[in-house]
């Protein structure tokens, strides 16, 4: 995890819910917000 996929996981956390806006599939598709739920990709 690079330091702008942690800012986006510690975002997504704070705010809330597990929407994330980034071109980086791959790694949002293993990272997990809650510990438990996947991020949604806005992009897709």
């Amino acid at each position: 995890m690079d330091f702008a996929d942690a800012s986006l996981v510690v975002l997504a956390e704070h705010l809330g819910h597990g929407r994330v806006l980034t071109v980086d599939r791959r790694d949002f598709s293993v990272y997990r917000w809650n510990d438990t739920q996947f991020f949604e990709n806005l992009i897709l």
